[in-house]
């Protein structure tokens, strides 16, 4: 059920008070007082902005990745010879989170 309205419902309807509300809630008395007072029906959040470290090497590796899973077994290139293409790439793989590319040996 929606938080808010079982807030409101709690509040006008149950005649609790704004106290034991937030206790049954766990939320603030600020917080329920707020929602109360402005008759908000949801809480308003931006969307996030979240800017990932592969993002400026998304395309080179989704390009690998196609590749490499169209190609037969026998076709695909070990994980050695992956890492020495991303090596050889123009791209600074260097840049690359140490998680992300193939650690050489």
């Amino acid at each position: 059920m929606d938080l808010l309205s079982v807030i409101r419902r709690w509040h006008g309807r149950d005649k609790l008070s704004s106290r034991e509300v937030s206790r049954r809630t766990g939320l603030s008395r600020h917080t329920i007082r707020k929602y109360l007072a402005r008759g908000i029906t949801e809480p308003k959040y931006l969307p996030r902005k979240s800017v990932s470290k592969l993002d400026p090497f998304a395309e080179k590796l989704s390009i690998w990745l196609k590749r490499e899973s169209g190609a037969s077994r026998k076709r695909r290139r070990s994980l050695k010879q992956l890492d020495g293409e991303a090596v050889k790439s123009p791209v600074d793989v260097g840049a690359l989170p140490p998680d992300v590319y193939l650690l050489r040996p």
